[in-house]
Parts: C-alpha cells; sequence; structure tokens
C-alpha cells in the first residue's frame, strides 16, 4: 500500500486483465482511472467528477466563490463544478444562483438549474441569461472539444470554445467579475490574450494539482471585469 497526494492509502497500480473486446486506448482510460486516487475520493465524498477538486484547489487559491453569487456553469456534465458552486455560492439556500448547461444529460443537482443544450445552440444564451436572474458574477467553462488525436486541430477546437465562452462572460458578466476556463498547453493564442486583459484586470494560467501531470489542460483565470461601458471608453 502506498500514501497518494490527498493521504488515501491505495494499492500499488491496479492492472487489468485485457478484455478482447477493449481497446488499447479505452484499457489504458480504466486503468489510469481506477488508479487515480481523485477518482475514489469523488466517489467517496458524492461529487460527480474528479474536476470538482481542480475547482476546490482554485477556489482555495484565489477564493473566487462567494454566498450569494450568480454563477454559470458551460459544460457543466457531470456536474462536478455545479455541486461545487452551489455550495460555496449557498445556492441550496437560496443565497445565490447557479445555472449549468450542458448537451449531455445530468442528474439534477442541488441549488442548480440544468440546461441539456449546446450551449453553441443559436437560443442558449437566452435562455441562461433569464435563469439566471441578472448579470453573472462568475462563468466558468470546463468545456473541451471531443478529441480527434490530431493535437493541433484539437487545441483550436477547444479554443474556439473558449472564446465563444469569453463572448459570452463579457456580454452578461458584473463588473468586478471572474472568467475561469479550461485551456490547452500549447499557449492561449495571443488574441484571445490580449481580449481577456482588454476586459479584465488580471489574468494568469493555473493548473491545479487535481490536473493529471500528463495533460495537456491549463484554466485561464481573468479576475475583475471591467465592465462594458469602461471598456468601450477606451
Amino acid at each position: 500500500m502506498t500514501k497518494d497526494k490527498i493521504g488515501e492509502s491505495r494499492p500499488l497500480g491496479v492492472r487489468l486483465k485485457t478484455a478482447k473486446k477493449r481497446t488499447t486506448s479505452s484499457q489504458k482510460w480504466l486503468e489510469r482511472q481506477l488508479n487515480d486516487p481523485y477518482v475514489s475520493r469523488a466517489k467517496r465524498e458524492g461529487y460527480r467528477s474528479r474536476a470538482a477538486y481542480k475547482l476546490l484547489e482554485i477556489d482555495e487559491k484565489h477564493r473566487i466563490l462567494k454566498s450569494g453569487q450568480r454563477v454559470v456553469d458551460l459544460g457543466a456534465a457531470p456536474g462536478g463544478w455545479s455541486q461545487i458552486a452551489a455550495a460555496r455560492c449557498q445556492s441550496v439556500e437560496g443565497k445565490g444562483r447557479v445555472v449549468g448547461i450542458d448537451r449531455l444529460e445530468m442528474e439534477p443537482i442541488p441549488g442548480v438549474e440544468l440546461f441539456h443544450l449546446d450551449f453553441l445552440d443559436e437560443d442558449a444564451p437566452e435562455k441562461l441569461k433569464s435563469a439566471l436572474g441578472g448579470k453573472a458574477d462568475i462563468v466558468l467553462s470546463d468545456m473541451a472539444a471531443n478529441t480527434t488525436g490530431h493535437r493541433q486541430t484539437d487545441h483550436l477546437r477547444t479554443m474556439g470554445l473558449v472564446e465563444a465562452a469569453l463572448a459570452f462572460a463579457i456580454e452578461i458578466t458584473a463588473p468586478g467579475g471572474v472568467f475561469l476556463a479550461k485551456v490547452l498547453q500549447g499557449g492561449t493564442q495571443n488574441e484571445l490574450l490580449t481580449l481577456l486583459k482588454q476586459h479584465y484586470r488580471t489574468v494568469k494560467h493555473v493548473k491545479p494539482s487535481a490536473s493529471r501531470a500528463d495533460s495537456s489542460e491549463l484554466y485561464v483565470l481573468a479576475l475583475g471585469f471591467k465592465g462594458q461601458e469602461q471598456v468601450d471608453q477606451h
């Protein structure tokens, strides 16, 4: 037995016998899941996914989630980030409001209004705005394009989702608000960084320890939304 980062005892590497119908990639994915301490911790603590710990870690360090906030979770399935947002913003108690959207269906989450809808659908933004009932304090995006196996293509497709999320955030965020989105290493493109710095006072990249070391994912964290009127004056 060995101790992992979060103090859990677990076996030294679980290996599976190769099933005839299981591909090599699915075999590796399943072994990785079984050996991932965050996966077992999420199951034990009632979170929908290991991704919950990424947001928890970011929030512990940067204090972005507060009671009473309005939060939008883009690409919410299976719901780990929405669970954290609901708890930290106290939407279950009626103090905050959390709205999530994903084209994949999700089981209901207490304190969260969920939409089974593609964020890129034409009517999705208006539905989110209506459900939120006011300007957003935080826009979260854990969206990523389905991988093709071609790194550059996957990077461009995911960055396209980030750009769409940012355009929505600029439209709906209250002054002082926050934008947190998944990007892929290979660099946040210069145009996106320029836009972020134009609209937010502080922009940084973060990689929580719950992100797998071999993953190319990063998160861009933009703090202190300047507000559209202030940006328009420059």
